[in-house]
């Protein structure tokens, strides 16, 4: 097991927890995964494992194909959609897929979190729009969920959950609790006359200043 391999195994551990001490997950429900630098091969979560007992051999590594490299536990049921995303997005490095209470709402309720809250577009780059309903586990789900993503760094997932995908982990976390969060504050503000969308013009420009001029350079 190489250098590499061990980090991204500790990045998924490390982050499975924070996903269930957020309240992002419930159980063993939801997953994870990250690319491997400079290698065609990603760390995922495996299936049906409390991540509170994950250990760095549990963590599957496996190829753009599918096919078990290292690890002693099968991957998540979602391996097909998570690489399906990588193998069309080459900018994305990280997958979290979430059952958040309020982001499932809107997925049950098939309904976009609109581009209103300023942190929202400015990390999705947009609206988070609403993928066709696919059984979960299956390439179909793939399929849609890309298509739905085109353009943005999250989906809701019809009847499912939401899926925040970015450059890093620690990146798509923070893509998921603002999702969260915004997907709450849009539920909420339905009771006193609704959320107002911004301009695509606006959100072209928050989206341009979040990735090029926020924060410290």
């Amino acid at each position: 097991m190489s250098l590499k391999h061990q980090i991204a195994r500790k990045e998924i551990i490390d982050t499975s927890l924070i996903i269930l001490k957020s309240a992002l997950v419930i159980g063993t429900w939801g997953n994870l995964s990250v690319r491997i630098p400079g290698e065609e091969l990603v760390a995922i979560t495996p299936t049906g494992v409390d991540y509170e007992k994950l250990l760095p051999e549990n963590i599957p590594i496996v190829d753009m194909e599918g096919n078990l490299i290292d690890g002693n536990m099968k991957p998540s049921i979602e391996l097909p959609l998570h690489l399906e995303i990588y193998k069309n997005r080459p900018d994305i490095n990280a997958i979290v897929h979430t059952h958040s209470v309020h982001c499932t709402a809107m997925a049950i309720a098939r309904k976009p979190i609109p581009a209103s809250c300023e942190d929202l577009i400015q990390i999705v780059g947009g609206n988070v729009r609403v993928s066709e309903y696919r059984l979960p586990g299956s390439i179909d789900l793939g399929k849609v969920v890309v298509e739905a993503l085109e353009g943005r760094q999250a989906v809701i997932m019809a009847n499912h959950g939401l899926l925040a995908a970015g450059p890093t982990l620690k990146e798509t976390i923070k893509i998921a609790l603002i999702c969260e969060k915004s997907a709450q504050a849009t539920l909420l503000s339905a009771m006193i006359g609704g959320a107002v969308e911004l301009s695509d013009e606006d959100c072209g420009f928050m989206r341009d200043f979040y990735l090029n001029k926020y924060g410290q350079r």
